[in-house]
Parts: C-alpha cells; sequence; structure tokens
C-alpha cells in the first residue's frame, strides 16, 4: 500500500459493508479518493449506505457487478472474511491490483504505538487482559481489531500517548503489506480456518506477517511451547521476549516449577507454581502464584504469561502485574461461568470453534462433564478430541452439521451416554433442546459445557449469539 495522499483522485474498491467497511470507507474518502463500497446484500438489509451515500460515497449492494474491478482501481480494501476466491478479488489479482484489509489502512493513521496480539487460541482475553493490565498502569490503552471496535476506526481518536492493544485474526493479518505493530505477540498455532486458507502453509504465513515490518526497536513475543512459534526465533528481527510454561528460560517469562513438558492436562491448582520473569541481566521477578491467576485453566496461565510478557515489553513493571492478573475474571463466551442450578455447574465456552479449544476447556475441570458440542462442518474429523472424552466426559449432546462426526468419536471414547439432537429450523430451540437434555443427564456436582469444537454458522450468526442462547437457555431451565 502506498502512502495515503497518493491515492487523492484514485479509484479505491470497499469491498463489505461491515463495520470495518463502513469506518475504512470514511477515511478512505477523507483521504480524497473516489470510493466505491459494495456488498453482495440487498440494500434493505445494509443500513450503512445511506449514511455513506450522504457523504458522497458511492455504494452498491445486492451483487459484484463486473465492472466494479477495472484497470484504474488503485486499491481494494476487503472485509477480513470475504474469501480470495470470490470473482471481484480473482479479477483484482489478475490485474494486479493490491488488496488490503482495514488494519493495513489504520496502521498509516496512527499516531499511537500498535501491540497487536495474533494465535489460534486466546487472543481475545489475552488482548483484553493486556488492556485492564496497561490501564491500571497509566498508559492509555484503546483495545480494538477483531475483538470489537475496529482498528481503523479506534486510531481516530488516539495520540502518541495511547497504546493501541490490537486482536489480529489470520484473516485481516494476511492482507497486511506495512503494518508494524512495535510489540507483537503470537500465542500459538493449531489446525484452523483451512476453509478460508486452504492450507496450513497460507495459515501459518498469514500469521507470521504480523513480524513482516518489525524492527530491531520493537519486540516479538513468542510461545516456546509451541513448535511453530519456537521456530520462529531465529528468523525474528525484533528483540524476542519469549514465555513458557514448560521451560525455565533464561530471559523471559516462565512458570516455576515448569508443567511437565510431555503433558498439558495438570490442573492449574496441582502443587505450587510461580510466574516469573528473569530479565537480560538474569534477575528473577516473581510476578504471581499460579494459583492465585483470576481465571481457571490451565490455558489460561499461558495467557497470563503472554499478558505478562507483552506488559513487560510495554514498559509494566513486572512488581505491577500481580493485582491485575488475580483480578481479572475473564471474557464472555470463554469459558463463562454462567449459573449453578440443582448442584449442577454450567459453563458458557461458545467460542471454542476447534477441537484445540475445546480440549484445553475440558481439562480445566475435574468434575464430571455433560459435553455440548457441534457446529459447522469445516472437514475436520475430531479425532484429537478422543483423549480429553475420555478423562472426565460421561456425556455428549451433539448438534449441528458435525453432530455425527462428534457422536462417533464420542462412541469411539467409550461414552455409553450420546444424545443426538436434530436440527429444527429455530436454531435457538435446537439449543435450547440441547441445554435440557444436558441438564437432564447432570447430577449434582457435574458441570454442563457448552464448547462446541465448531463455528457457528451452520445455525448461528456467530458464537456470540450461540453463547448468549445457551445463557438464556440455562437461566430458563
Amino acid at each position: 500500500m502506498k502512502l495515503p495522499e497518493a491515492y487523492r483522485g484514485q479509484d479505491v474498491v470497499v469491498l463489505g459493508l461491515a463495520k470495518s467497511g463502513l469506518q475504512v470507507a470514511k477515511v478512505l474518502s477523507q483521504w480524497g479518493a473516489n470510493v466505491t463500497v459494495n456488498d453482495k446484500k440487498e440494500r434493505n438489509l445494509s443500513p450503512e449506505a445511506d449514511e455513506l451515500e450522504a457523504l458522497g460515497i458511492s455504494v452498491i449492494c445486492g451483487g459484484h457487478p463486473d465492472e466494479l474491478i477495472h484497470p484504474g482501481v488503485a486499491l481494494v480494501v476487503k472485509n477480513p472474511g470475504i474469501p480470495y476466491s470470490v470473482k471481484p478479488l480473482q479479477q483484482a489479482l489478475q490485474l494486479g491490483i493490491e488488496i488490503v484489509t482495514e488494519v493495513e489502512v489504520a496502521s498509516y493513521i496512527s499516531d499511537a504505538p500498535i501491540i497487536g496480539i495474533t494465535g489460534s487460541n486466546g487472543k481475545t482475553t489475552t488482548t483484553t487482559w493486556v488492556g485492564e493490565i496497561l490501564d491500571r498502569a497509566g498508559l492509555h490503552p484503546i483495545v480494538a481489531g477483531n475483538i470489537g471496535t475496529p482498528l481503523v476506526q479506534a486510531v481516530a481518536d488516539a495520540t502518541s500517548e495511547n497504546r493501541m492493544v490490537v486482536e489480529l485474526s489470520s484473516f485481516q493479518l494476511k492482507g497486511t503489506r506495512a503494518f508494524h505493530p512495535h510489540i507483537a505477540c503470537l500465542l500459538n498455532i493449531v489446525e484452523t480456518h483451512l476453509d478460508y486458507h486452504g492450507t496450513m502453509d497460507d495459515y501459518v504465513a498469514s500469521k507470521v506477517n504480523i513480524f513482516a515490518n518489525q524492527t530491531a526497536d520493537d519486540f516479538a513475543i513468542l510461545n516456546m511451547d509451541d513448535a511453530v512459534c519456537r521456530s520462529l526465533v531465529a528468523q525474528m528481527k525484533a528483540k524476542v521476549l519469549p514465555f513458557s510454561g514448560k521451560e525455565q528460560l533464561e530471559y523471559g517469562v516462565y512458570v516455576e516449577p515448569p508443567y511437565p513438558k510431555e503433558a498439558d492436562t495438570v490442573d492449574t491448582y496441582e502443587g505450587i507454581r510461580h510466574v516469573v520473569y528473569r530479565d537480560a541481566e538474569g534477575q528473577i521477578h516473581e510476578i504471581i502464584e499460579v494459583g492465585h491467576i483470576g481465571i481457571p485453566a490451565r490455558y489460561n496461565v499461558d495467557n497470563a504469561l503472554a499478558a505478562s510478557a507483552i506488559s513487560i515489553a510495554a514498559g509494566v513493571e513486572p512488581s505491577h502485574l500481580r493485582t491485575p492478573l488475580s483480578n481479572f475474571r475473564g471474557v464472555e463466551h470463554r469459558l463463562e461461568f454462567v449459573e449453578s442450578k440443582n448442584g449442577v455447574v454450567y459453563y458458557n465456552n461458545s467460542k471454542a470453534t476447534n477441537s484445540i479449544a475445546t480440549i484445553k476447556a475440558l481439562q480445566a475441570f475435574k468434575d464430571d462433564i455433560v459435553l455440548i458440542a457441534g457446529g459447522l462442518d469445516r472437514g475436520s474429523d475430531y479425532l484429537e478430541l478422543l483423549p480429553a472424552l475420555q478423562h472426565n466426559v460421561k456425556a455428549v449432546v451433539v448438534m449441528g452439521q458435525t453432530k455425527e462426526k462428534i457422536a462417533g468419536v464420542a462412541q469411539s471414547a467409550g461414552i455409553e451416554v450420546i444424545k443426538t439432537v436434530d436440527t429444527v429450523e429455530d436454531a435457538a430451540a435446537t439449543l435450547r433442546s440441547a441445554v435440557i437434555q444436558a441438564a437432564q443427564l447432570a447430577q449434582p456436582g457435574d458441570v454442563v459445557l457448552l464448547s462446541p469444537a465448531c463455528a457457528s454458522w451452520d445455525m448461528f450468526e456467530s458464537y456470540e449469539q450461540r453463547g448468549r442462547i445457551f445463557k438464556e437457555a440455562v437461566h430458563n431451565l
């Protein structure tokens, strides 16, 4: 992407009229570009169109006309979720027109340093946590990106006194060219989103884009317990500040004593462990006892390690981390406590859109679990769930496109009670039925856990909607 002023008087196409499309179209128009916004939704489903047209921005709804992309187009800014296989993007690629996402545009107009956080799992929790830590430290964070507010909207109100704390998806990062976060964190890599990326190589390359433009003045925060992250250390131009739950580091944030390298199932509170930071001079700073971290589960220890490393790189003293790490109560739809009824505890983990996220949620509990799972079929066989299902899952309620697959894995795991919920026209009714059946199977002392291991789009608009319906159904039992 060129400097903003280079697009003055140039034709620019914004593909997708979601929140990010609305905001980036306004910014491009303010730069003086001739902006056309295109969305396949019909006009009556695109209320943002009126607002844009009042600003002199052309809006085309109801499909992608052939003439939308032509040799005179200087730039295409796409909604992150739109696949590159759609016709306008294929036309742009054939014509050699640059395609970016709104975070690339935002990076050109941000006066505040950017802290970028990505990974397959834990992004939202870590991003939110870092925001709370930096706020307590008086560093004036603004939390944005994939977590809610589009970055291009958030940076408009930012100054050099702020810190942009940005959750970034692989979809967003694939469309970046000059994006340059001062602090960039890769939490982990697991197989996911292959329906979008096609291959793991493309998925990993998109994630690694977060480091592409860093320099020796920047920080790269990497998880030494993740094979992909570890392999990147030698390639980094930035200063590497690592973290680990399984290794004593010569420099970085780690757990002391470490968790066993061969297992991820050790309970968070088994034994006494501490999160510590060993600085460049070798001095060890104790941060917090693991058992005092504010949210449960072994994987949230990893999130706490990452949040600590990021915050230290941002200038927070290690001694100031204990309180925000212990006071944090997590993020909605991520192992969220809902209610206790008749001795049964209900948890909403709707954000678990892949098997690894569900495995980690199952490992967070010692009590017997009635698991509600299933959703969009992205082609996985879900066999990786099998060992976790054998641990303490007493019954499984399955729904959605993957119900038969997950039921088959549960049967292979030796689970005798497996209930299948048929999809009805009203997706909410399907999930309510699943909750009722799970409640009937649970006994006092059990946990009912919604942790689908799948995306929600076969029945719901989003994992948030799925989680809200689950919580409502629990409250109405």
